[in-house]
């Protein structure tokens, strides 16, 4: 099974999280965005709560086109604009697939910084077989579907792949 979103859907999806954050009452001074899959919904957010933004890169799905969970990499550094890391932090990210990427980094990052005083985590899909539930989630998914989310057009588009398409 799979489910297909649109960009109106994706956006509408990601605007209800934040705003389900907010109604929680729960007042964050840092959002880290996990990458790649969290860097839109991290951009959002950093927007509308006007908070600043870390990135920290991962990879796992390195087998089989993406579909078969390799080794869990983090990165060594995040990205970031502030000289220090907030201690009320929210880590976000698309999903919570197998769960297995954001309860390693949820469970790291304090090792890292050690000043975090409040970490949660908030994802627009939580899907069922995850060893991990999220503080906040739009959707829970009892058949874990896989998703098409609307950029993985570009997954398989290159530069040459462009021209037809704009024609």
């Amino acid at each position: 099974m799979s489910l297909h979103v649109s960009w109106e859907e994706y956006n509408a999806l990601v605007e209800r999280l934040a705003f389900q954050i907010h109604e929680s009452g729960w007042r964050f001074n840092q959002i880290i965005c996990i990458a790649r899959g969290g860097l839109r919904v991290g951009d959002v957010l950093s927007r509308i709560y006007e908070s600043p933004l870390a990135i920290l890169s991962t990879h796992s799905y390195a087998m089989d086109g993406g579909t078969t969970r390799g080794e869990l990499i983090i990165a060594e550094h995040m990205t970031m604009t502030a000289p220090r890391l907030g201690d009320h932090v929210l880590l976000v990210d698309d999903m919570v697939d197998s769960g297995h990427t954001l309860e390693t980094v949820h469970n790291e990052l304090p090792q890292r910084f050690p000043h975090i005083q409040d970490l949660r985590t908030a994802v627009v899909w939580y899907k069922a077989r995850s060893v991990f539930k999220p503080d906040y989630y739009v959707s829970y998914l009892a058949d874990s579907p896989w998703i098409h989310q609307p950029f993985e057009i570009y997954d398989n588009l290159r530069p040459e792949g462009l021209k037809a398409r704009m024609k």
